[in-house]
């Protein structure tokens, strides 16, 4: 009996280190280049990837001013997860990745529109680090964690990033 594998795929993106960040991606948009249909399900710092780097300000509470002070803003501020140095390793590793013609970080994220990834930001998280939809980038969805859960409990494959 041949038994038929899903071809839907998940991944929760939890880190908000450039390399990992650009490891989702590249997990992400591979997948769906072999025919699967991805979800990306961004959460507590994996966040930051989603933040626009010139958002309009937006009226919150103190302590959520102060998150949004503290985490970078979009994929161009990530550090990387070791030997980070003050951003010099992120500098550096992305001049290699120039230098050996492997997309940036950016042109992952466009491609997985192109791909119609799912990209999907956790509400809970969002309410818990203060971070409103108009400060994160434009085409992706808001969903809970139950709504990942359903996608997930459809997947043959399920990352935790």
């Amino acid at each position: 009996m041949s038994q038929s594998l899903s071809d839907k795929s998940t991944l929760v993106v939890f880190s908000g280190d450039l390399d990992k960040a650009i490891a989702s991606f590249i997990i992400g948009t591979g997948a769906a280049a072999m025919g699967k249909e991805v979800t990306m399900f961004f959460t507590f710092w994996g966040l930051n990837i989603l933040r626009k780097e010139n958002a309009e300000p937006v009226k919150k509470p103190f302590v959520e001013k102060m998150f949004g002070w503290i985490l970078p803003k979009g994929p161009e501020r990530l550090g990387i997860s070791k030997l980070n140095m003050g951003g010099l390793g992120a500098k550096m590793m992305k001049g290699i990745m120039k230098k050996k013609n492997i997309v940036s970080l950016q042109e992952l994220m466009e491609l997985a529109k192109e791909l119609d990834i799912k990209i999907v930001a956790c509400t809970m998280s969002m309410d818990v680090l203060g971070i409103t939809k108009e400060e994160l980038i434009d085409g992706i969805e808001y969903a809970g964690v139950a709504s990942y859960l359903a996608d997930a409990e459809q997947s043959n494959i399920n990352l935790f990033v």
